[in-house]
């Protein structure tokens, strides 16, 4: 089926980032002075390759940030296991600094190429994916529309569609169609988000489930394990993790509520970006509490009451040392962080009101019993002590948790059996071409 005509929309976009390309490039330096972008590697935002292409066929995927970009790396390890070389993309520097050391041989990792057409075109030029895949909700419409144009299956996995987003959408239904009718397979999370994909004009959509649920439990370094374990003995200990602004007061406030009946407390405070780390320790401060920052060098001795963990890519650490963890992103209207990972690791959950981005899996937890809402702050300091109080409950907790979540597994079992016709595919078509050819696309 061919998919409808550009609206006036679309080619103003185009257009617009065409033209403004300088504009751009203006905006990377800034955000590369303020922290937000790698300088050394801000050429990649501009689709200039950091590295040669693999020989063979090759998979590109694209995961935005650091939830997205973990939760392929099951397809990553499918994809070479079907004998493609795979590109793995992030658009922050957080997920770049993670994702590097998380990846399996056979794959590499690059900055995605800000939205510009030229510079869309030179990453394509220079990578040549014989496939695409994007997760979660990435829609750029240079980047789409120039995979069609070079007749690269672009498939969108882990699809979710806020209700937000939908009704965004809604108000340019012509846009959205010419969008979402050139991916080749939109595999949804839940049948909420397939429907909203299937009526904006996506035309092959299916269920798949998430794949954060089938994520490897994110690893702990053993030696900071065996540092912090035997420092933390004897201390009642919980975390508060991917916490946003607004939370780290309320948990402070928490903390200090408890301080009399715990004198030992401990809480660990990981703010969602670790940059934000200043912040947390102020936080603290201002609730009357003695603070450490894990990224200064301090360390969580007897008479640090609150250890600001604003580091990357150890929260798999910080759950193994905790018990009981709070999420953030949800006491706020953020939408909640994903609770999946604290659970595989034996730590109960707390949560607030706001878990849009994770509905499901939080209400199966509530219902199973791995996990409790709170309402404020107020009621986050009531549930953690009475939780620190009783061992046997928060083990309890633990293990329901871990039962809540089995319905919700094989979602990348699932992705990759709608992927193997496209293998197939891809290896065939490659065949196909003149022995010339493939020479050219080895040496590019």
């Amino acid at each position: 089926m061919r998919a409808p005509p550009l609206t006036l929309a679309l080619r103003a976009y185009r257009t617009g980032l065409r033209v403004g390309e300088p504009a751009v490039a203006g905006l990377l330096a800034w955000r590369a002075h303020r922290g937000k972008e790698d300088p050394r590697r801000l050429p990649e935002r501009r689709g200039l390759a950091g590295r040669a292409r693999p020989v063979g066929p090759l998979a590109w995927m694209h995961g935005a940030s650091v939830g997205e970009a973990l939760s392929l790396i099951g397809l990553v390890e499918g994809m070479i296991g079907r004998g493609f070389s795979v590109l793995v993309t992030t658009g922050t520097r957080t997920a770049a600094e993670l994702i590097g050391g998380r990846l399996p041989a056979g794959a590499v990792h690059q900055y995605m190429p800000l939205d510009a057409p030229r510079w869309v075109g030179r990453f394509l030029d220079h990578w040549q994916p014989d496939l695409a895949l994007v997760a979660e909700s990435e829609i750029w419409p240079n980047t789409m529309l120039a995979l069609a144009e070079r007749e690269v299956p672009l498939l969108l996995v882990n699809g979710r569609m806020s209700e937000r987003s939908f009704r965004g959408w809604e108000r340019s239904p012509r846009t959205a169609e010419a969008l979402l009718s050139r991916i080749a397979v939109c595999l949804a999370q839940t049948q909420e988000d397939a429907a909203r994909f299937a009526q904006l004009g996506a035309p092959r959509v299916s269920i798949a489930g998430n794949l954060k649920y089938d994520a490897a439990v994110p690893p702990a370094d053993p030696q900071q394990l065996a540092y912090l374990r035997p420092m933390l003995a004897g201390r009642p200990v919980w975390v508060a993790a991917s916490t946003h602004p607004g939370e780290e007061a309320a948990v402070a406030h928490a903390h200090a509520a408890l301080r009399d009946r715990f004198p030992r407390l401990l809480t660990i405070l990981a703010p969602r970006h670790p940059r934000r780390g200043q912040e947390a320790a102020e936080a603290a401060s201002a609730a009357g509490l003695a603070s450490a920052r894990r990224s200064a060098g301090g360390r969580p001795h007897p008479s640090v009451e609150v250890y600001v963990a604003d580091t990357v890519g150890e929260m798999g650490l910080f759950y193994r040392l905790s018990p009981l963890a709070f999420l953030g992103g949800s006491l706020v209207p953020r939408g909640g962080q994903n609770p999946i990972e604290p659970v595989r690791l034996d730590t109960a959950v707390l949560h607030g009101a706001h878990t849009d981005n994770f509905r499901e899996v939080y209400a199966a937890l509530d219902r199973g019993g791995g996990a409790l809402p709170v309402r404020d702050g107020a009621e986050l300091a009531e549930r953690v002590g009475a939780l620190l109080a009783d061992p046997a409950r928060l083990g309890r907790m633990a293990r329901d948790g871990h039962e809540a979540l089995l319905p919700f597994e094989g979602a990348v079992a699932r992705t990759l059996a709608v992927l193997d016709p496209f293998v197939a595919q891809m290896k065939l078509r490659r065949l196909d071409r003149p022995a010339f050819e493939r020479s050219a696309l080895a040496r590019a």
